[in-house]
């Protein structure tokens, strides 16, 4: 028993050692293989390492406790799984505290050769207030918020995912209820909702704007994911905030979809704006639901070498599909929520610049797997999510159960 003591121990200490040490940088993944063409593809440049920042303070409970409970090979898991290169979320600070934040993070990464990549969540009603309300109170404080952003980064390399579910959940579509000053239902022309689209497409303008400027910075506006919008309904929202500035998009943040659903979504959205951009119409773009031999003879058809070229890049979001997104049973739920805390979901494809793809620049874990999406009623009075039989913590605070879940049914596994 002594020794089953000591050999514990040891394994605590190299665990909680591993999850408070310094951040650093991940063994390098590799170049992007085909570099997006622009000057803002300098931030990604060849054989560039991700960033690791420091982990979740939840990992380190959850890995004592394993270790306690007799299960060091899990904790072993999720400490792993709590090291590697993941996103940094900048969202409700001041903004001289963002600007800090930012300046931190990207001086460390460039001490260390490595990209960082900022999730930037701070939109005025993000979430249409909903579990992860909050955001700037008008569009003159998220200008400021903005701005302090861009100065903490200065002229460092960085990855911008910015507002994720911005355009793909626009104030005209959020419920009257929960939607907050200006809110309305999908679809309604009423005036307050109208003004407060209009209000979102502005600032998401200035903020790529604002990014794109820097000379090392790359931004991926929002699209959702391959089963929300169709091609034909997020390309005009992507013009519309100013994609053309921008780096490219991304897809599947903070969801579960597979990498093969995103990655065709995203060519077939990447193809639209082009045509578009070329004078074409976008309802004669094909979407993901088309017939997919009709869809690569109508690329073939209207993509040439030099619109090929002009293709904008994308990055997708890994962290939590390697099981693709959950099915709730059949009538069980009145609403499944099928993207909140969804259970057997397992970790996916480890953050890499070397995706094979010409189109995508890297493979991220945006989200930080891990943390919860929210307390899921999933239509009922609650408070147990009746998926789980628990309170799911907030969103963004650490969730045990949905953590050891993605460390046993990694796909790939992270369990050795």
């Amino acid at each position: 028993m002594r020794h089953r003591h000591l050999a514990r121990t040891g394994l605590l200490v190299a665990v909680l050692a591993a999850l408070t040490a310094p951040a650093s940088a991940a063994t390098s993944y590799g170049p992007a293989p085909f570099p997006a063409p622009g000057p803002a593809r300098a931030a990604s440049g060849p054989g560039r390492p991700l960033f690791a920042p420091a982990a979740d303070p939840g990992a380190a409970r959850q890995a004592r406790e394993l270790i306690a409970a007799g299960h060091p090979r899990e904790a072993a898991g999720i400490t792993a799984m709590a090291a590697t290169p993941h996103a940094v979320w900048l969202g409700d600070q001041s903004p001289a505290r963002a600007e800090a934040e930012a300046r931190a993070v990207t001086t460390r990464a460039a001490r260390q050769g490595a990209l960082p990549v900022l999730a930037l969540y701070n939109v005025p009603g993000r979430d249409c207030s909903q579990y992860s309300a909050g955001g700037a109170a008008d569009g003159k404080a998220y200008r400021a918020w903005i701005d302090a952003v861009v100065r903490g980064i200065e002229d460092r390399p960085v990855a911008v995912v910015l507002e994720p579910d911005s355009l793909a959940l626009l104030p005209r579509e959020c419920a009257p209820s929960v939607g907050g000053a200006g809110a309305t239902g999908a679809g309604s022309t009423d005036e307050p909702g109208r003004t407060r689209t209009a209000a979102r497409y502005a600032e998401i303008g200035y903020a790529v704007r604002a990014l794109a400027a820097g000379p090392a910075t790359d931004v991926y506006l929002d699209t959702g994911h391959a089963a929300w919008h169709t091609v034909n309904t997020i390309v005009p929202r992507l013009r519309q905030a100013g994609v053309a500035g921008a780096t490219g998009f991304a897809v599947n943040v903070s969801n579960y979809h597979s990498d093969e659903a995103g990655s065709w979504f995203a060519t077939l959205v990447s193809a639209c704006l082009v045509h578009v951009e070329a004078g074409g119409r976008v309802a004669d773009c094909p979407d993901q639901w088309r017939p997919r031999a009709e869809a690569r003879a109508w690329l073939a058809a209207h993509l040439d070498a030099t619109a090929r070229a002009r293709m904008k890049h994308y990055v997708s979001d890994t962290s939590r599909n390697g099981r693709g997104a959950w099915t709730a049973p059949a009538g069980k739920y009145r609403e499944p929520q099928e993207w909140c805390n969804p259970p057997g979901r397992g970790l996916g494809a480890r953050p890499t610049t070397d995706t094979g793809d010409p189109l995508e620049d890297a493979r991220l874990w945006i989200k930080t797997p891990g943390a919860s999406d929210g307390n899921c009623l999933r239509g009922t009075a609650g408070p147990l999510d009746p998926e789980r039989a628990v309170v799911d913590p907030k969103a963004g605070a650490w969730f045990p159960d949905q953590a050891l879940e993605l460390v046993r049914q990694a796909n790939p596994a992270i369990l050795r």
